[in-house]
């Protein structure tokens, strides 16, 4: 295709993808008050069903925090069909070797993406707890939707992004960069590394929060090692058996 058939083709896919985001943001407009509630969980289960209201403290605060949920609802139901639309536009591009190895690829980083924000959403109770705590026993909490769900958003997008830590790793160590010996000897390095990292990014900075975050990374770390053990170990079978014969 010349350049000027891939930006027509782009921009068909852009255009469904924007089609079925608009659906999407729409659909999750009328769900708002189903999404709010699915937020609020973390927030009453420490606060007390009685006590667990947001509060809004201007006029067009509660329609713009209704557009973010839509806005944000709309993109994690429309995302099969933005992941599709994408593999459609690469797919072309790519060689028979190398779409074997994008569809486990995708799949593992919308599953991991998926682990680390329910990881997060479950981890959330105990950061609040915290956080609330660490304000001493003058202080009373008055969230604001805004603030509140800024900060659960950020926080399970977070961890979503650091749970694809070993997709990372292990596609370094296809290409070459990295091999798992080198991995394995830098693993002392790698565990200070992630924890000061997960520190200093962290939304919520509570510990609980970090070392949800930093502990399966670590797991995570090992196994990158361990797939790239078994496909170094793939590689060379072919390459003994051609040079057996």
């Amino acid at each position: 295709m010349s350049i000027i058939e891939h930006l027509a083709e782009l921009r068909r896919r852009l255009v469904i993808i924007l089609a079925a985001l608009l659906a999407t943001s729409i659909v999750a407009y009328a769900l708002y008050n189903r999404i709010l509630d699915f937020f609020l969980i973390p927030y009453c289960s420490i606060a007390g069903s009685n006590h667990c209201s947001l509060y809004v403290t201007g006029p067009l605060e509660g329609f713009g925090i209704r557009l973010k949920i839509s806005i944000f609802g709309g993109i994690v139901l429309g995302l099969p069909v933005i992941l599709w639309e994408l593999w459609k536009f690469i797919t072309p591009g790519l060689k028979r070797n190398e779409k074997r190895y994008a569809i486990p690829f995708v799949f593992t980083s919308v599953l991991l993406f998926a682990f680390g924000a329910f990881v997060a959403y479950l981890t959330f109770p105990h950061a609040l707890r915290f956080l609330s705590g660490a304000a001493g026993p003058h202080l009373k909490e008055i969230y604001s939707p805004s603030s509140y769900l800024n900060l659960i958003i950020l926080l399970m997008v977070a961890f979503g992004v650091a749970f694809e830590f070993p997709v990372l790793l292990v596609s370094l160590e296809i290409a070459g960069v990295v091999s798992p010996q080198r991995l394995s000897a830098f693993r002392r390095w790698a565990i200070v590394i992630i924890f000061a990292v997960d520190a200093v990014f962290l939304p919520s900075s509570d510990p609980f929060s970090l070392f949800a975050m930093a502990l399966p990374m670590i797991f995570f770390y090992e196994i990158a090692i361990l797939v790239g053990r078994l496909i170094a170990r793939s590689k060379r079978r072919p390459r003994a058996a051609v040079s057996s014969q």
